[in-house]
Formats: C-alpha cells, sequence, structure tokens
C-alpha cells in the first residue's frame, strides 16, 4: 500500500513539474495540419500565436513555439533569409544599446551571455533575424526587440531545413 502511495505520489510530483516547467524543448515542435497557399519550403510566423512554421506542402507544416517582440516591437511583412550562422556573436542594435548602455558593443558567439543561441539566420532588410536562445524560458513569451527566438534544439532543426533565399512571411 505505502509503495503504490510513493509510486502515485512520483508520479504527481512528475507531472506538476512538467506543468510547471512547460513542454521540453525538443517536443516542442510538432508536424501539423495546414491550409494556406504558402509554397513548401515557405516560414510563416504568426506572432499573435506565438508560432512559426515551417511549410512543408501536402496541407502539412513543422509548427514551433516562438518568442517574439514585445509591444512596439513587433512587425510584419515578406522577406527572405539572406544569411546563415551557427554561434554568432553578437551586436547589439542601437535600439537595445539605448536601453541597456552597459551591454557589450560585440558579445562572442558560443558565449553564455549571447542571445542568438546556437545558430541564427538573418532577414533581409533590416536587423532581425530567427535564432536560438540560451535563455528558453523567454520562448512563447512577447520578449524581443523584433527578432524571432527559438529554442536552441528547434533552430538548429529549421537551420537544415532552410536555405539562403527561403521565404519568410511575418503575420500579426
Amino acid at each position: 500500500m505505502i509503495r503504490e502511495f510513493l509510486g502515485s505520489l512520483a508520479g504527481t510530483v512528475a507531472i506538476g513539474a512538467m506543468l510547471f516547467a512547460g513542454p521540453a524543448p525538443a517536443h516542442a515542435r510538432e508536424v501539423v495540419a495546414f491550409r494556406d497557399n504558402a509554397a513548401a519550403g515557405t516560414i510563416i510566423i504568426k506572432t499573435s500565436e506565438r508560432r512559426l512554421y515551417y511549410v512543408m506542402g501536402d496541407g502539412r507544416a513543422v509548427r514551433y513555439p516562438v518568442g517574439v517582440g514585445r509591444s512596439g516591437k513587433q512587425w510584419a511583412g515578406q522577406t527572405h533569409i539572406d544569411g546563415k550562422y551557427l554561434h554568432p556573436a553578437w551586436s547589439p542594435p542601437a535600439d537595445v544599446m539605448h536601453d541597456k548602455p552597459n551591454i557589450p558593443d560585440v558579445i562572442p558567439g558560443g558565449s553564455p551571455r549571447n542571445p542568438m543561441g546556437v545558430a541564427a539566420m538573418t532577414l533581409n532588410g533590416g536587423q532581425y533575424a530567427i535564432h536560438g536562445t540560451n535563455v528558453p524560458s523567454s520562448v512563447g513569451g512577447f520578449v524581443s526587440y523584433g527578432c524571432i527566438r527559438m529554442y536552441n534544439q528547434d533552430i538548429t532543426d529549421l537551420f537544415g531545413r532552410v536555405s539562403v533565399g527561403t521565404p519568410v512571411i511575418v503575420t500579426r
């Protein structure tokens, strides 16, 4: 009887821990039904959902949770990936420097303080990127200066699926 109670208690604690911690990042992405006119290979970011969709075609997409721009930092439009980088160094843009004047001019790639995580894909026409993060708790929130944040495991997965020139559509 005590053994059954302890086994039940352990299961309850494990479920409670999962509820507080959220889903494991590697299991956060999933293949879902997706009806849209976008061509296979397109990335669609739905800011209001805090989700990124990689369109696979045949009515399916890989859906990833993402962190998006905070209030006043969100944007929408069409662009494309113009660069792919593993363990990139990061130089904060002017608006970040303004808000955080003590931040270094450059944070080396691989540093735990680097907000780009393990990989980044820069977007044409601006200072934004789709990138990993070393702060996984920020994924799913309105947290950035306009960049799209992903779990490091998910940016690694997406990085392998796309190339320079991949179309990106951002909606609110």
